[in-house]
């Protein structure tokens, strides 16, 4: 027997599932989640696939926006060297919200039954995202006899929660999961609070890449983009209302006329922001850069003098992460995970309020003590992926032990 050792030394095989993953069509959509995935490949110790199910649509032409993007992702693709699977589950209006964990848990179980059966019998299910995503995982965890762990984001359990339906699933599969996997301290606290049993309850905060990200030249970088403004500043996401990307458009007159905003994203509010500006007669100092490649980002963030963030509800920003790795400062709205990463006056300044005037006041008090790019670089140091990827292995590892029954004294 060898005390099972050959079970024990093999590569544990996890089955990432989760509608937050990125495809040819939505390359940085969950991006957040393929780079936790990436990282954690590195040691060596996991194979992985990837099902990443999207809403049925059936046409796939531009006009249709994002549900054009939906019936445009292929059914399977491999990116990085990861096989990734996209299946398609029922979403309906209106009544979506509480249908979908069980149409995606449906659409998903005949492509996983035949991964299994191509050879690949995975060892547990790591699924992102609580609603309904996790939800769904924990169904298909329970049809196939498989241990699961669920990875909460944000507004999966700082939002969805006061809608009754899903709030039993939540609780129902918090119960069920062999782990909860949070990016801040707060999201737990969340969980543990309707009921949860605290033993099962992980954070496991999201790194930074510190080789992709890092300082650049300011002033070359700034002459390569055509910036041409003393002092800039740099919002970054989503174009969407709970971003608060209007909150930095507002307080531009409120700045000295010689700072300059920059919006990188794009979405559903690019209008709507484009008029504030006009409005507000800042038109000429809001500059939309539209939807950047994550890899071009570490540039804006070196140009800029601080990254402002305005979120109403945020689990574990990275744009936060990304920016101090540059060595740039950030202003950001004081709410869940926020504070354990802007945790020192290196780090930046949070707002005591969301709104203008707090980000008016807080852009004061932090050109009034601007910290060092080197101080700012060396805070975001401490948040290096690897004891993130050494946390994950070791909770994989003893999921798998423990449901194969390896319980060898000595092993």
């Amino acid at each position: 027997m060898g005390c099972m050792i050959d079970i024990m030394s093999r590569r544990i095989k996890t089955l990432l599932f989760s509608t937050l993953f990125p495809s040819m069509v939505r390359p940085v959509h969950g991006i957040f989640v393929e780079t936790r995935l990436r990282e954690l490949l590195k040691c060596g110790e996991i194979e992985t696939k990837v099902v990443a199910p999207v809403p049925w649509f059936p046409f796939s032409h531009k006009f249709f926006g994002q549900y054009g993007r939906f019936a445009a992702t292929p059914r399977f693709e491999r990116r990085n060297g990861i096989d990734v699977y996209h299946p398609r589950y029922f979403l309906p209006p209106k009544v979506g919200m509480n249908i979908a964990p069980h149409t995606l848990a449906w659409a998903a179980l005949p492509l996983i039954r035949k991964i299994i059966a191509d050879g690949f019998d995975f060892d547990l299910i790591d699924a992102h995202y609580y609603y309904p995503d996790g939800i769904a995982a924990g169904f298909i965890a329970r049809w196939l006899k498989k241990p699961f762990v669920v990875t909460a984001r944000g507004s999966d359990l700082s939002l969805i929660p006061q809608y009754p339906y899903p709030r039993k699933l939540i609780i129902q599969t918090a119960q069920a999961a062999n782990a909860s996997i949070s990016v801040c301290r707060a999201l737990m606290d969340t969980l543990k609070g309707l009921g949860a049993e605290p033993g099962k309850l992980k954070v496991f905060r999201n790194g930074v890449d510190l080789i992709k990200f890092r300082p650049e030249d300011r002033d070359q970088v700034r002459s390569r983009l055509k910036l041409t403004a003393p002092t800039i500043l740099l919002s970054v996401g989503h174009l969407v209302k709970h971003k608060g990307h209007d909150i930095a458009i507002k307080v531009m007159p409120m700045l000295p006329s010689n700072v300059e905003l920059i919006i990188a994203g794009a979405g559903p509010e690019r209008l709507a922001l484009e008029t504030l500006a006009k409005q507000l007669s800042v038109q000429d100092r809001v500059r939309f850069a539209g939807q950047l490649p994550n890899a071009d980002l570490k540039e804006w963030y070196s140009a800029a003098d601080a990254l402002v963030l305005c979120s109403s509800r945020e689990g574990w920003a990275n744009v936060l992460l990304e920016s101090m790795a540059c060595g740039t400062p950030v202003i950001a709205t004081n709410i869940w995970g926020t504070p354990e990463v802007v945790s020192s006056p290196d780090a930046g300044v949070l707002m005591r309020e969301r709104s203008a005037k707090a980000l008016a006041e807080s852009f004061a008090e932090l050109f009034r003590n601007y910290p060092s790019r080197n101080a700012v670089r060396a805070h975001a140091e401490r948040f290096s992926w690897q004891e993130t990827s050494d946390a994950q292995l070791k909770l994989f590892r003893h999921i798998r032990d423990s449901h194969q029954g390896i319980t060898c004294a000595t092993c």
